[in-house]
């Protein structure tokens, strides 16, 4: 069988607010197979062929088309694949936190169906990149696909896109809470949360909880010590809660991550 993977990598700079490490086409079954860390959030479009991913302990089905994210610290593993090629970018950064937030990209709505449109953009700019341009490259063609989320946003329902647009503005604020937007908007708090998790396929509460612990993951990548402090400018009152809710949600308490990605 021919090998026609191409994988393409990039020199970080981690001073930039967005950069990325690698861009591969894979296309080989038992590469794929290979249970991965992610040390980088990823980017997965899937290009040919169908199967089913587990993503810590959630199951990813996918097909042609579907975009898929996997979070900074999440392990993942194809464990059914059929006739398959997929693509994918591993990116970082303040900026990629953002766009998370802004279009509502958590770990209970990582998949995005519909994208055919954008294999051969992918495939094209992967296979004219040179290691001088492919940061560029790859760059680019992680923005336009993110553009592409915005154009989705924008014919999506009026009141969640409000709701978005608050949520991204206060979440810090420990006092900040669907109750608050429903006196914002004049809104019954029942029937936002309702629209919301119809919307969206998840509860408002999901996504605001994710929304901090995004953010406080981004604080200490950054150079935050205190647990204290980034409970805070989380938007928890309480470190001890923070803690527990973050251990729920990246598998390990905000000390043994600090240790894990510092080498402390």
């Amino acid at each position: 069988m021919t090998n026609k993977n191409i994988c393409k990598f990039s020199t970080p700079l981690i001073t930039n607010s967005l950069y990325i490490s690698q861009f591969i086409f894979e296309t080989e079954a038992e590469t794929m197979k290979k249970p991965v860390n992610l040390n980088e959030n990823r980017m997965y479009l899937i290009s040919k062929g169908n199967g089913k991913m587990a993503i810590n302990k959630e199951e990813v089905s996918f097909q042609v088309g579907d975009l898929i994210f996997g979070f900074k610290g999440e392990k993942v593993t194809v464990i059914e694949i059929n006739n398959c090629e997929f693509m994918y970018i591993d990116f970082d950064g303040t900026r990629a936190t953002e766009l998370f937030r802004r279009f509502a990209i958590i770990d209970s709505n990582r998949k995005f169906q519909s994208f055919d449109g954008l294999i051969p953009f992918w495939k094209e700019s992967l296979s004219r990149a040179s290691k001088e341009n492919i940061d560029l490259s790859a760059e680019s063609i992680l923005l336009y696909s993110f553009s592409r989320f915005s154009a989705l946003t924008k014919k999506g329902n009026p009141l969640v896109n409000k709701i978005i647009e608050l949520s991204e503005e206060n979440f810090k604020s420990n006092e900040f809470s669907i109750n608050s937007i429903a006196e914002e908007l004049g809104y019954n708090s029942k029937y936002i949360s309702h629209i919301f998790k119809e919307k969206t396929g998840v509860t408002y509460s999901e996504y605001l909880r994710d929304l901090r612990i995004k953010y406080a993951v981004s604080l200490f990548d950054h150079g935050l010590d205190s647990v204290k402090n980034v409970a805070v400018l989380s938007g928890f009152s309480d470190p001890l809660y923070f803690s527990t809710v973050f251990k729920k949600c990246i598998g390990v308490t905000p000390k043994e991550y600090k240790i894990r990605e510092r080498g402390e």
